[in-house]
């Protein structure tokens, strides 16, 4: 009954650790990265639609990102959803695709994506206190339940934490490292 809890706990834990890596994709650092666009959401006939799924999106270089339209005339659209999105950078046409030319990152702004990163990981460790509370509750509910013994239940309470500091501590490494690569000139 406990190791069931583990597992779902553990579940979750890699749930939010998966999430964690897919925030962090939208993260600019030195080197653009097609990533950054997933928010930017594209009229598409009346309906938001990502942007990747009306267009071709490529990095033709280290600062350059390339979105050819699946069909031309959603070239002004794709270049109103870029600039709502507010990403940093305006849109540039030529009639066929759109050009995004992202300028050097200065320290400042290294400096700011780094804070966002610290957040992200953050709110990672929220959603793994969360997963513990749930798995805390289940062993407590067990007690309760006389499924358990107390001892039983203050151990798998243990586990539990163990878990989560597990999970906390992989948290923490992900989040120095993509801070080291933010800050990396």
């Amino acid at each position: 009954m406990l190791n069931k809890i583990y597992d779902t706990q553990k579940e979750g834990c890699e749930k939010a650790i998966a999430s964690l890596k897919r925030d962090f994709t939208t993260l600019r650092t030195g080197k653009v990265n097609i990533n950054i666009l997933d928010n930017v959401m594209v009229d598409y006939y009346g309906s938001p639609t990502p942007l990747n799924q009306v267009a071709t999106v490529l990095t033709s270089d280290a600062s350059t990102i390339a979105i050819t339209p699946w069909e031309k005339s959603m070239i002004k659209a794709i270049s109103s959803a870029i600039q709502a999105a507010n990403i940093g950078v305006n849109p540039n046409s030529d009639g066929e695709s759109v050009k995004l030319f992202f300028p050097p990152m200065t320290v400042e702004q290294r400096q700011e994506n780094a804070k966002h990163a610290k957040a992200m990981g953050e709110k990672a460790k929220v959603s793994i206190r969360n997963v513990r509370k749930d798995a805390n509750d289940e062993v407590k509910k067990l007690e309760k339940d006389k499924a358990i013994t107390e001892d039983e239940s203050k151990k798998g309470q243990d586990e539990v934490q163990k878990i989560t500091d597990t999970y906390t501590a992989k948290i923490d490494t992900l989040v120095k490292e993509k801070e080291a690569e933010l800050l990396k000139i």
